[in-house]
């Protein structure tokens, strides 16, 4: 394949790899939010650099079920070349939190199936693939709002938000926020509901960082548009 290296590496060699950078202290800090590996990030996009593209390989490394393999196979695949139906299969697999994002945010995005995607996983009954469809849309709210009814979406939000699941909510919430940020007509509105439901409200926020409880949030990042 054009543009790979090392490509008599295994699937074996690399679980292998994989399996000596494991640190139990990490796996134990990532298995409170739900991430079942140890593997350091810094080391694992290493590996990636050092293999580059190859997506058949990736293919094969997702196909174990492993979570490391599968973060390390988001890394050396090439977005474009899955079908929508193999990202829909590839989302339902992926029930931890970090491959979810990865695939969403370094695959998906990028694929040409995403706003199909985006559509079909927004209504879906699973809240974790819902989740998946919110934080697309977050995105368009940001890059391509253009279509995106906006007041209908601070309505769902308005009435499904507080009862969400963990994930589901959290997108949710990113979404509320991106509006409000991005979208002057509708900041009052995002305010309140954000006010009103307190979602996230109490959400441990270490020193420097902005909370991700919506009126904090938007209010701090309009502040730096302001100011820049």
């Amino acid at each position: 394949m054009a543009g790979t290296a090392l490509t008599g590496t295994s699937v074996s060699e690399l679980m292998a790899e994989l399996a000596d950078l494991d640190d139990p202290r990490a796996r134990e800090i990532n298995e409170k939010h739900g991430d079942d590996h140890g593997v350091n990030l810094g080391k694992l996009r290493a590996i990636a650099k050092r293999l580059k593209i190859q997506h058949e390989l990736a293919r094969e490394l997702w196909d174990t079920g492993d979570t490391a393999a599968r973060l390390l196979a988001l890394l050396i695949c090439r977005p474009k070349a899955f079908g929508r139906d193999e990202l829909d299969t590839m989302l339902r697999e992926a029930r931890t939190p970090k491959v979810q994002d990865w695939l969403v945010n370094y695959v998906v995005k990028k694929n040409p199936h995403s706003e199909e995607l985006r559509l079909a996983w927004f209504a879906d009954s699973d809240p974790m693939v819902a989740s998946a469809g919110w934080a697309l849309t977050s995105e368009r709210v940001v890059k391509q709002p253009e279509g995106l009814d906006l007041a209908r979406l601070l309505d769902v939000i308005e009435a499904e938000m507080k009862d969400a699941p963990d994930r589901l909510q959290w997108a949710m919430n990113t979404c509320l926020a991106q509006i409000g940020i991005e979208h002057a007509e509708h900041r009052d509105r995002a305010l309140s509901i954000g006010e009103r439901l307190e979602v996230l409200k109490d959400y441990p926020t270490p020193p420097g960082c902005t909370s991700p409880f919506a009126p904090v949030w938007i209010t701090e990042m309009v502040r730096r548009q302001h100011d820049s």
